[in-house]
């Protein structure tokens, strides 16, 4: 048995797509940086945080009682680092998400996701790294797509599978990382504890 913990719905369809059946059962925790944390021990410490949350829970617990197989738990975190070095989180409003895109244009950042798999009491996590070239935004194109609300609720305030593709001309590394989940580590994650 395999268990998302995340309520992304991207996070859902990409390993759907892959072709794996899961549950998904998200975890609530504090997703702040810490002061001077940096962005792969963040997102590492994020993902690692929500795999044993949902490891922890009563509605794991009665779910996997039944199960034949260990169950696996999947955790995962994305950030955007601009290219100036700041991290972006989620934009708290429109103002934060245009300045967010502002940072973002005309440079190459990266998108960092990090994931972690519970597995017979123990973790096994890594991180992932994608550079996403963006090319000059305008005033009046950010101002449009921070209209369309697909900013809302993204790390670095953008969709790259959204409309925000169209801004992209170059992305060096795993693209559904950029989406949420790095598909080819998390397959040869899940393939090792299923072969140990």
């Amino acid at each position: 048995m395999l268990v998302l913990a995340s309520a992304s719905p991207r996070r859902r369809d990409l390993l759907a797509q892959a072709g794996y059946e899961f549950r998904v059962i998200s975890a609530d925790i504090c997703e702040d940086l810490h002061p001077g944390e940096e962005p792969i021990p963040y997102v590492l410490r994020l993902a690692r945080a929500k795999a044993e949350a949902v490891a922890a829970s009563d509605e794991f617990r009665s779910l996997s009682a039944g199960a034949g197989n260990p169950p696996l738990i999947l955790g995962a975190d994305t950030t955007v680092v601009a290219p100036n070095g700041e991290i972006l989180l989620k934009p708290e409003d429109d103002a934060d998400a245009a300045r967010m895109l502002r940072l973002l244009s005309g440079g190459t950042h990266q998108v960092i996701t990090g994931v972690a798999l519970v597995s017979r009491g123990t973790t096994e996590a890594g991180a992932e790294i994608t550079g996403v070239t963006v090319r000059d935004l305008s005033e009046d194109d950010i101002a449009a797509y921070i209209a369309s609300g697909e900013p809302q609720g993204k790390a670095g305030a953008y969709a790259i599978q959204g409309r925000f593709g169209r801004y992209v001309p170059r992305v060096e590394g795993c693209y559904f990382n950029v989406v949420g989940l790095p598909l080819a580590r998390v397959a040869a994650m899940i393939d090792r504890a299923r072969n140990r």
